[in-house]
């Protein structure tokens, strides 16, 4: 357990830190999603409730919502063929519905009040914390790191001067696109509000697999 919990500290420091460092907007959800994933493997080998319910919830929310952060990246680079982020500024002016939708997957992604990823990491921590409560300064570090990169990236975005030098023809989310952004936001909002649901299913689904 302590090598684990060395390698997966370690792991979401240093994708942590990795995502701050790159220009491909693509490839900062990619590193973002290895230090949720090192969350994870750092809850399911707490060896407590509170780690393993938090580490099934984060997969199951990460899936969600990082299929969501993925799904935003190809929204732009089906409009403009570029996934680096010096080309992108200021698009709250020309895609504000977009930028409402990018907004709420980020903060999603840091795990805010309401949302899937809140009740996962929350429940990381109280089981870290029945550990060590060492263990849980340098996992609060990794959620620390995880606010910095996805508000940095999202005001890098949309905040600032709109790049008309190399973006041009804007237009926001169609009607399909946004019907994908407003089932996912629900479904967001539904599994971090309704947690018992998902409970009651992992609950039987044991007991089924334990019985046959």
């Amino acid at each position: 357990m302590p090598l684990v919990f060395t390698i997966s500290l370690c792991g979401i420091v240093f994708a942590s830190l990795s995502t701050l460092r790159q220009i491909d907007i693509k490839r900062i959800i990619a590193y973002s999603s290895i230090a949720h994933m090192n969350m994870a493997v750092l809850g399911l080998f707490l060896n407590n409730i509170y780690g393993l319910f938090g580490a099934v919830y984060l997969m199951l929310g990460h899936g969600l919502i990082s299929s969501g952060l993925f799904f935003s990246i190809g929204v732009l680079y089906d409009r403009y063929h570029t996934r680096l982020l010096f080309y992108y500024g200021g698009l709250t002016a020309v895609m504000p519905l977009y930028a409402f939708c990018f907004l709420f997957l980020s903060f999603a992604n840091i795990g805010f009040p309401g949302t899937f990823n809140f009740i996962s990491e929350l429940h990381i921590f109280l089981g870290v914390f029945k550990t060590s409560a060492l263990l849980l300064f340098f996992a609060f570090i990794g959620f620390v790191f995880t606010v910095i990169y996805s508000i940095w990236l999202y005001n890098r975005m949309m905040f600032g001067t709109l790049k008309i030098n190399y973006l041009f023809s804007f237009s926001d989310v169609n009607f399909f696109e946004f019907g994908v952004f407003i089932l996912l936001i629900v479904f967001c909002l539904f599994f971090g509000f309704s947690t018992s649901f998902v409970v009651n299913f992992i609950h039987n689904w044991s007991v089924f697999l334990h019985v046959f």
